[in-house]
């Protein structure tokens, strides 16, 4: 009688260690493959990609030759900030529809703690596709006031454009593929209006653009002034932090 209860003892024992392995098995396999959600130890490092180029189709972020994005990245529509699995380089975007073909590399130093944006700019039809590549951190703005810079992403404003915040001059001249320097305003609403460099025609305005106590943000054009379609010239703006 002893011997067959020791025996179911060790039955049971058994059963448990063998579910308590498979448990785990499973737990692991399942945490596989799962990125941009939480930040690798040590790195804490945000990115964000904008596709702005309208013939460029769906694109992929490959990074170390492993793809991290879950949704590919379309004309305008913004994914927001995630964590990079990995500091090593390259960085590379690839088409979506042509598996395996590469646009464009980057070997950028990046820093832990730190943001970047990486704009996808020009026409893929024409061979002017390119990027630009941003550090999205900056000083603390002094209090009651915010911070905002200026990215010309447009191809149509090689010749420069301008931004006025309610009337009063911003941003002056910046050309295509220029990034200003973040400047503070104080803390409020404003009516960013977009304009051709040596003209009073307002080409955007975006209104109201609220600006917070400490904010970090980011306000892009891009799109032709030449095109009426999706591909018409627009603006938008990031919250960096």
């Amino acid at each position: 009688m002893s011997s067959i209860t020791n025996s179911n003892k060790n039955g049971i024992t058994i059963t448990l260690v063998i579910f308590a392995c498979v448990a785990f098995l499973v737990f692991v396999i399942s945490s596989c493959g799962k990125s941009g959600n939480a930040s690798p130890k040590g790195l804490n490092i945000q990115y964000e990609i904008l596709n702005l180029s309208p013939d460029m189709m769906p694109v992929s972020l490959f990074i170390d030759n492993k793809q991290v994005n879950s949704a590919p990245y379309i004309f305008g529509v913004r994914q927001g900030y995630f964590y990079v699995p990995s500091t090593d380089v390259p960085y590379q975007i690839r088409s979506v529809q042509y598996s395996g073909t590469t646009y464009l590399t980057r070997t950028d130093s990046l820093k832990a703690g730190a943001k970047y944006s990486l704009f996808i700019v020009g026409s893929r039809g024409d061979g002017s596709d390119t990027t630009i590549f941003t550090v999205d951190t900056s000083g603390t703005p002094t209090p009651g006031r915010g911070k905002i810079r200026f990215v010309d992403a447009s191809p149509s404003g090689t010749g420069g454009l301008d931004v006025l915040a309610n009337d009063t001059p911003l941003f002056s001249g910046v050309a295509y593929q220029k990034i200003s320097k973040y400047i503070e305003l104080p803390v409020g609403n404003y009516d960013l209006k977009i304009q051709p460099t040596g003209t009073t025609t307002v080409i955007k305005e975006l209104t109201p653009v609220t600006i917070q106590d400490g904010r970090l943000y980011t306000l892009y054009a891009y799109g032709y002034t030449s095109r009426a379609d999706t591909a018409a010239f627009n603006a938008a703006t990031i919250v960096n932090k």
